[in-house]
């Protein structure tokens, strides 16, 4: 797919996902839901027990928690790429405190929506939300002293793109925590085009070991891995796009599709 095709693709899905009603919220990227048309695997971790969690605000769009590995503190300026409804900002907001700043982008108007009333709603005044591409962002030089995400840059068509617009916009001795699916092995092709698969979060997933190199590429350093999980894909999900071989590889781990929380310094 043209990277245009995809960023249609992306926005279309999280904009229905964004309005959805309260029971059926969850998408192709977390809960069981079925805003693709089939249901997906939990990606998502539990955030209960996060200081300054607000259940409307989460959508279980993510694959970590990357704000526990950030090392977030008072007084920072902090931003979150593919804000969604808040949830991630909220609890960076915690964190930060009163003299710290928020900063939320997204490309999905009904997401922007969504998150600026959950923001309302808390009486946040140091919390905002930025209409916005993550490979282009609307933000100046040196801006931010830590930028956060969760499961939204295996998204960006173009990861070269987005780790410069990160350390672009970080401050020098700035830092980047995220959340993110990344791959082992190689996906069947047939799976890889699939559109809803891709909005899934599953074909748009690089090789960790690519992934991990395009970090340092773009400037980064002490790129550090802090947390991998195995994510795993129902096989009636499976079925539909493998046969009976290579779903037998998939479940034996010869590929898989995993979870890292993953750092590094401007």
């Amino acid at each position: 797919m043209k990277e245009k095709d995809i960023k249609t693709i992306v926005k279309e899905k999280y904009g229905q996902i964004a309005l959805q009603s309260e029971p059926a919220k969850g998408s192709c990227c977390g809960p069981v839901s079925d805003c693709c048309g089939v249901d997906y695997t939990t990606f998502s971790e539990n955030y209960e027990n996060q200081q300054g969690y607000n259940k409307d605000a989460d959508l279980g769009l993510g694959c970590g928690i990357p704000t526990d590995f950030a090392g977030l503190q008072t007084g920072q300026h902090v931003l979150d790429l593919g804000s969604g409804a808040g949830n991630d900002c909220f609890v960076a907001r915690a964190m930060v405190g009163e003299s710290g700043q928020v900063t939320g982008l997204d490309f999905s108007e009904e997401m922007l929506t969504k998150a600026r009333s959950n923001a309302q709603k808390l009486g946040f005044t140091n919390v905002e939300f930025v209409a916005g591409d993550i490979e282009e962002m609307p933000l100046e030089n040196n801006q931010f002293d830590v930028v956060i995400s969760n499961c939204v840059l295996n998204l960006v068509p173009n990861k070269d793109k987005a780790f410069a617009e990160i350390i672009r916009v970080l401050k020098p001795g700035g830092h980047f925590c995220v959340s993110d699916v990344v791959l082992k092995g190689e996906l069947p092709d047939k799976l890889k085009k699939d559109a809803e698969m891709y909005a899934g979060c599953v074909s748009g997933a690089m090789q960790m070991e690519d992934y991990l190199e395009t970090i340092p590429k773009a400037g980064f350093k002490n790129v550090q891995v802090h947390k991998q999980r195995s994510i795993e894909v129902p096989a009636d999900i499976l079925k539909m796009y493998l046969n009976e071989e290579e779903m037998q590889d998939f479940q034996n781990k010869k590929t898989g599709l995993f979870s890292i929380t993953v750092s590094g310094e401007k």
